[in-house]
């Protein structure tokens, strides 16, 4: 354990065995959180209503250069991890290194699996180890227009012109 929510994979897995057989029903999604705002809010607040308790896989680090660029992320993983695991909604966080998460999730064999309302069930890579252990992926749960992506462009059109210390 890295903190009060913060897992390593191998403890987590552990802890939601003994728990989906004391009969909770176990949420995951996943993600790179970076700069964290309103859409992830409501996000991972409406996933953890799907079950009993909510795990958050952060990508680590090198996996969201590698995803969305090397100026990316712009908040290290620990960070990102230790803000999801501030939110009362998220149970569990861990951080995993790979481009998707089946691994971790063939692992975790969570009860149902969430992504944004940007995906589409069919284009999830994770689909298929979530439903052969027996669980099921939900789509759809996202705040239209509230994204990282829209959050940093709106950053630099609005500071594009100044210096960046000059801003309060």
């Amino acid at each position: 354990m890295l903190n009060q929510k913060i897992y390593h994979r191998s403890e987590l897995t552990s802890i939601l065995q003994r728990l989906k057989t004391e009969g909770k029903t176990v949420v995951t999604t996943n993600g790179c959180f970076d700069v964290l705002h309103l859409g992830h809010l409501r996000y991972l607040q409406a996933a953890r209503q799907l079950g009993d308790l909510l795990v958050v896989a952060v990508n680590s680090d090198n996996s969201v250069r590698q995803l969305k660029g090397e100026n990316r992320p712009l908040v290290p993983e620990s960070e990102r991890a230790e803000m999801l695991a501030g939110l009362e909604c998220v149970d569990y966080v861990v951080i995993f290194p790979e481009l998707t998460p089946i691994d971790l999730l063939s692992e975790l064999k969570p009860s149902i699996h969430v992504k944004g309302g940007d995906y589409r069930l069919e284009q999830l890579s994770e689909r298929e180890v979530v439903e052969a252990n027996g669980g099921k992926v939900v789509v759809g749960l996202n705040v239209p227009g509230k994204s990282t992506t829209n959050l940093i462009e709106v950053i630099c059109e609005r500071y594009k012109d100044t210096d960046a210390t000059d801003t309060p």
